[in-house]
């Protein structure tokens, strides 16, 4: 029987301790994420920034070359790269220590040819979106990543019905995890985190949270808590409690209704120094 562990932002300072005073960037991790097929650059976007507001030290940005001058003007602090085939993006790979891949990534040839790429690193990667479709088409096994999938993509990785997926919420994760290895975080309404031998169930979290881009946010969350060498079960549960907290203060002072993905980006800088 797996072991539950409990999660709570009060414990999260033994994960992510002050800084020291002679702190640069390079102690804190470089996340590459990879995404932003045509029409979708604010999937990676908001990835890249989510990473950066939890304290990773640098992240760069690989897409469609028409997205680089949206990216790089809305927040110049993220890194970007316009990448046509996939090899173009081997030195950015070599330069990361965390791989995003999926947030708006399609699911194209060029969507394909990148995620091969990815996971032919052994670097400890966040496997999301259509990331996950693709891989539901290809399985293969790692412990060195973490999938986040919604009841759909999940269903997709399992060949189950969604109905299937939401009958059993803590067996379908299992399941997940036992197929593709790593840690499974199993989206939704009490969020699922599982390793082989623990698991964690999240409940913060709000009506508001479904809105587009909101998976965007918490891959590049987790993302930039693996750079600062946060293990990968330990950067899944964090990750999923920040997320949700910070959608929760968002909707306190906003409102559910109408909220977006970037109105979390808000509130996850006074999370991670909690």
């Amino acid at each position: 029987m797996k072991k539950r562990v409990p999660i709570t932002l009060d414990q999260f300072q033994s994960i992510l301790p002050p800084r020291p005073r002679d702190s640069h960037k390079g102690l804190y991790g470089s996340v590459l994420v990879v995404g932003g097929d045509y029409g979708m650059p604010g999937a990676v976007r908001l990835a890249g920034e989510a990473a950066l507001r939890v304290g990773a030290g640098l992240v760069r940005v690989a897409t469609q070359p028409d997205h680089v001058s949206a990216i790089v003007s809305s927040r110049p602090e993220i890194m970007a790269y316009g990448i046509n085939k996939s090899k173009e993006m081997m030195p950015l790979l070599e330069k990361s220590s965390v791989v995003v891949v999926g947030p708006g990534l399609g699911q194209t040839a060029w969507s394909e040819s990148l995620l091969r790429l990815c996971l032919s690193t052994a670097k400890e990667k966040v496997v999301d979106a259509d990331a996950l479709n693709c891989l539901a088409k290809n399985p293969c096994y790692s412990d060195q990543w973490i999938l986040t999938p919604h009841p759909g993509e999940a269903a997709r990785l399992l060949g189950w019905s969604v109905q299937d997926i939401q009958r059993d919420r803590l067996i379908a994760a299992q399941t997940l995890q036992q197929k593709y290895g790593g840690v499974t975080v199993l989206k939704g309404v009490d969020t699922i985190v599982c390793t082989a031998d623990e698991w964690s169930v999240n409940d913060a979290g709000n009506p508001g949270m479904s809105s587009a881009g909101m998976g965007d946010v918490l891959s590049g969350i987790i993302g930039g808590l693996l750079a600062q060498h946060v293990s990968l079960f330990d950067a899944a549960r964090w990750g999923v409690l920040i997320h949700a907290s910070a959608g929760d203060r968002a909707a306190r002072i906003q409102g559910e209704r109408g909220l977006l993905a970037s109105d979390l980006i808000n509130y996850l800088q006074e999370l991670a120094n909690i």
